[in-house]
């Protein structure tokens, strides 16, 4: 814990995606207000920009600007910049300062000047995103002279933390202005290295050899490496998210971290007390809905056995591990095909990928599924109400054959919307239709020939958009979606933390990751019987991507080979370890990175 002489110091959080969601760091940010705001109370405040498209209707302007921040703010808007002040409806509400960049815009050649003279960082003309964040990083460094000057502001020691490289340009620049402010840099992954580990299929073993400047130069973002590293080094303390990333700065950046911070969630958002069990089959059967719609018009299989894995994220098909998913599922469905079993696993790839429409026979489907479902509640209505004057007036005890109750209208109706539902095609892969049908995952699909044919034990689905209550295939939140699942599956290849399968866990979900995601490694380090809890790594960082497949491949056999029982036995103990990961526990390592950025406050 921070020092009680600390009790009135201030602590700021600047990052791009503070009320502004583009990216994880914006669930990092919001999930953890509740746990900082208990230790700074209202001595916590966040910076992030005004951008008029995308701020949310989070922000809740204030108009008392009695306090240190609100007063830092009416003189910072006196040099003609767009400052808004107010509150994050989030929970916790804390006090937000958005700044607009593109309000200074008439200044940005001076601003990009004083940059390239003063910290050797020339940034290109018409790249809008890195004239946005260079604008912002030079405001932001303007505001803390404000806050930082008693007369105005504050008089207090304060402390500045910051989330990745684009909001990194105000570190050096405070430095170089001996702004009395303490900062503190997190790297929540390199951009550098984001880059090499899709491009390089051995980036681990050369990392230690990169030249960083003529790699960033090679992928055309030099500026952002600098912009980075000069961040990195300016701070007087600087962190990463797990250790796996911290051997990428040392070879990257050129600096060690000071202190890991582990990401954690808002575990009490998740609670479902005893509740998670019947949410489960609750929104299970939602999933059924969506499932009997896309692969029963073409040929059926039992619902009762069937087990929905998914996986999720950004589209980055090697990073993400989708190629290992996909090999070890084709793996999967041979050696299930082989021990004859009569269990069927739908896998869901969610991830976001360019598309013209929803394909219009996927949702034709849905559709005609729905008249068959309301002519079956009729001929329910109808034959109930029958059935029950039947027996009650008839002395035989035996059940009557109940198509005598039922119309000729409805049974006609019946047969001609199956007639013209049934079908002999296969269901498809994707449910919509994609700008370019031939990316890796629909080459690796029809290369492993995993295209739902009807022997198959392992079904595919790919949804290329967000899950959410508006999508008429699901009609779900993604939540309640993973809610439903059975496995979440992330064996990323190059994932700095990895909030998916945290995610994924919180909900009482078994998940897959492995050692090289940030989250896999802290899980190594730091959970006993990890399977047992549902939660499983695929160790890759000493193994081929053959020798990960097969390890894969074993932890989805077994998990398919376990009992119902089991599994839900398995699901309780699941929710329960996500208690290790919730901000109440991990605030602390923030803690350490404050205090040591106490002990180096400038003087």
């Amino acid at each position: 814990m921070l020092s009680s002489q600390y009790d009135n110091a201030y602590l700021a959080e600047i990052a791009w995606e503070v009320c502004n969601q583009v990216g994880g760091i914006y669930t990092v940010i919001r999930s953890k207000i509740p746990s900082i705001k208990s230790r700074w109370g209202e001595n916590y405040f966040l910076i992030g920009p005004y951008l008029h498209t995308k701020t949310p209707a989070e922000f809740e302007p204030s108009f008392d600007y009695n306090n240190p921040i609100g007063r830092a703010v009416e003189e910072f808007r006196k040099i003609g910049v767009e400052v808004h002040y107010g509150t994050w409806l989030v929970s916790g509400s804390p006090k937000l300062v958005l700044i607009n960049p593109q309000s200074y815009f008439y200044k940005m050649g001076e601003v990009k000047f004083l940059l390239w003279e003063k910290h050797g960082i020339s940034s290109p003309e018409g790249d809008h995103l890195l004239n946005q964040v260079v604008v912002f990083g030079h405001l932001v460094a303007e505001f803390f002279k404000y806050f930082s000057n008693p007369e105005i502001g504050t008089s207090n020691k304060i402390v500045a933390h910051f989330h990745e490289w684009m909001v990194g340009t105000a570190i050096p620049e405070m430095r170089r202005c001996m702004v009395p402010v303490s900062t503190v840099f997190t790297t929540h992954a390199t951009m550098l290295g984001r880059y090499l580990a899709m491009n390089d299929h051995h980036f681990y073993e050369h990392l230690p050899f990169y030249n960083w400047e003529v790699e960033a130069r090679n992928f055309n973002i030099e500026t952002h490496a600098k912009i980075e590293r000069a961040a990195a080094h300016g701070a007087h303390v600087f962190t990463t998210v797990s250790e796996v990333t911290a051997r990428e700065c040392i070879a990257l950046l050129g600096r060690n971290p000071d202190v890991i911070l582990p990401n954690g969630l808002n575990i009490q958002r998740f609670t479902a007390a005893h509740e998670f069990q019947n949410l489960h089959l609750e929104y299970k059967e939602k999933i059924h809905e969506f499932v009997m719609g896309h692969f029963f018009q073409s040929y059926s299989f039992d619902l009762d056995k069937t087990l929905y894995f998914f996986t999720s994220g950004r589209y980055e098909y090697r990073n993400k591990g989708f190629d290992l998913t996909l090999e070890a599922l084709a793996r999967l469905n041979w050696r299930m095909q082989q021990a004859g079993m009569d269990t069927t696993i739908v896998m869901f790839f969610i991830t976001k990928q360019p598309y013209h429409s929803m394909n219009p026979q996927v949702l034709q489907s849905r559709a005609m599924m729905e008249e068959i479902r309301q002519t079956c509640e009729a001929i329910k209505d109808q034959l109930g109400e029958r059935l029950f004057h039947s027996v009650a007036s008839n002395d035989d005890l035996k059940l009557p054959d109940l198509n005598y109750f039922v119309d000729d209208y409805w049974k006609l109706r019946l047969r001609r919307e199956l007639q013209s539902w049934k079908q002999n095609e296969l269901p498809y892969v994707v449910t919509h239709n994609l700008i370019n049908t031939n990316d890796e995952l629909m080459q690796t699909i029809r290369t492993t020939n995993m295209v739902n044919n009807a022997h198959d034990k392992v079904k595919i689905v790919y949804h290329p958009d967000f899950i959410s209550p508006t999508n008429p295939l699901f009609g779900l939140e993604y939540g309640q979606f993973v809610r439903g699942c059975n496995l979440g599956i992330f064996p990323s290849y190059y994932e700095p933390w990895g909030y998916t399968p945290l995610e994924s866990i919180a909900s009482g979900v078994p998940a897959i990751t492995s050692d090289l995601a940030g989250f896999g490694d802290f899980v190594m380090q730091t959970i006993q019987e990890k399977e047992d809890k549902g939660l499983y790594v695929v160790n890759r960082r000493n193994k081929d991507f053959y020798q990960a497949a097969d390890q894969l491949t074993e932890q989805l056999f077994s998990f398919v080979q376990m009992s119902r029982r089991d599994r839900i036995t398995q699901r309780y103990k699941t929710e329960n370890c996500s208690e290790n990961f919730s901000w109440q526990k991990l605030t602390a390592y923030y803690e350490r990175a404050y205090i040591q950025a106490f002990e180096k406050y400038p003087q």
